[in-house]
């Protein structure tokens, strides 16, 4: 690269990222063949429409990449349809709003404290300007136990159009049948953000919402899914020609979906991020990726396990995803800022976290957020667990002591060259 000051930096992440663990649960790292894709010279190309059907000429390959791409997430999820374009998660979510919701209708989503996502209705947000978003929460932090009873009576006062399962810091499963029984009772549509749990769904390591009833799935790209930053949306109908008007039914609402992309809120879709997508969906069909999300499970229980032992205050006491949202106000007495600063100093990298009601500010919550998805990828196993849950305690508990803080880091170090990145392989 003739551009030294950019060569420096990149040659700086690389470092921070083989010496660090990379604990927060929305990062992942992406294989060789990821990259080089997403490098490629696809990223030269427009491509405004979709396959077969473009406004520019030369898209011979371009075609043959989006289509390889649509069919492959098609199998992965078991839906009629996909949309590989939308650049990231929130326009994803945004266009399934679009394509069924019109401005001043309601849309049910999580309490965003108790782990829903700023798209699910934030104040402030593009979304939450547009429409209007009504909520659902725990009935337990203890356990984690959605109030089923209260989202059905919520549902059958404010006759929401949409009904969101999906979280960004809920550590347990949700009762998808549920959904699918108070969304049908209420006449709405069934629309699942997996976005953390895509790459676990995929595997089979956790329950498929298209299974159990819902219409739509949207999911980041990265994550759980090791791939690109980007996002995609499946859905359940009838797919046609997404340039020909067709009324609002449910048999529609993958045509409805593709317009509200393009041309609705997108133009060019990003081809070498379609062409980095078609390699993650590949990858994930192949046994080895099973075995990962496997192990993602695995080490997540163990680290929670071991994080409560050392005093650590977890959100429903526990975790069945690739999460865990601890309380560290209450178990230490410090916000989530001072705990992930601290954290950041040995190596360790997580992000401060609001929990359930949080009396304190978004700055700093009390609370952080950790998962491991991404060190599961380095090769890291439930032995392992043991040994970050103890430099996490050992840090926070000696926060103030540069010394200890030091030997920690160095430790961290020397652990984490023993397992080299996807990429340095």
């Amino acid at each position: 690269m003739r551009d030294k000051k950019i060569q420096d930096l990149i040659a700086a992440e690389e470092k921070r990222q083989r010496e660090g663990l990379e604990l927060i649960p929305s990062e992942n790292y992406v294989s060789r063949d990821v990259l080089n894709a997403i490098g490629s010279v696809f990223t030269n190309k427009y491509s405004e429409g979709f396959p077969g059907k473009r406004y520019y000429g030369g898209q011979i390959n371009t075609d043959k990449v989006e289509q390889l791409a649509i069919d492959r997430a098609k199998i992965l999820f078991g839906s009629d349809h996909a949309n590989v374009q939308s650049h990231s998660g929130a326009p994803a979510n945004e266009a399934v709003y679009y394509a069924w919701v019109e401005p001043g209708e309601t849309i049910m989503g999580m309490e965003l404290s108790h782990g829903g996502h700023l798209t699910h209705g934030r104040p402030g947000t593009m979304p939450a300007k547009i429409f209007n978003f009504v909520r659902y929460g725990m009935k337990d932090v203890e356990t984690g136990e959605i109030d089923y009873d209260q989202m059905l009576q919520t549902a059958k006062k404010t006759k929401p159009r949409i009904i969101i399962a999906g979280f960004s810091s809920y550590p347990r499963e949700l009762d998808y049948k549920k959904f699918v029984a108070i969304g049908n009772e209420v006449g709405a549509v069934l629309m699942a953000d997996m976005a953390h749990i895509a790459g676990l769904i995929a595997a089979k390591a956790l329950a498929n919402p298209l299974d159990a009833g819902f219409q739509v799935m949207t999911t980041t790209t990265h994550k759980t899914l090791r791939g690109p930053r980007g996002a995609l949306i499946c859905s359940n109908g009838t797919v046609s020609n997404p340039f020909q008007p067709v009324d609002k039914k449910l048999t529609n609402l993958p045509t409805l979906i593709d317009r509200a992309v393009f041309p609705g809120i997108q133009g060019g879709p990003h081809m070498h991020t379609i062409a980095a997508k078609a390699v993650t969906f590949g990858e994930a069909m192949k046994p080895e990726f099973k075995v990962y999300a496997r192990q993602v499970l695995k080490n997540s229980k163990k680290l929670a396990d071991e994080l409560m032992k050392r005093g650590f205050k977890l959100v429903t006491n526990g975790t069945d995803n690739h999460m865990m949202v601890a309380d560290v106000k209450a178990s230490f007495g410090i916000d989530g800022k001072v705990a992930e600063e601290v954290l950041d100093k040995i190596g360790l990298t997580l992000n401060k976290q609001i929990i359930p009601d949080d009396p304190l500010p978004p700055y700093k919550p009390s609370g952080i957020r950790l998962g491991t998805p991404a060190i599961t990828t380095r090769g890291l196993k439930e032995a392992d667990m043991t040994q970050i849950a103890e430099w996490m305690s050992q840090a926070i508990k000696h926060r103030r002591d540069d010394k200890i803080l030091n030997r920690l880091s160095k430790e961290v170090k020397e652990f984490c060259l023993k397992f080299p990145l996807p990429s340095d392989r």
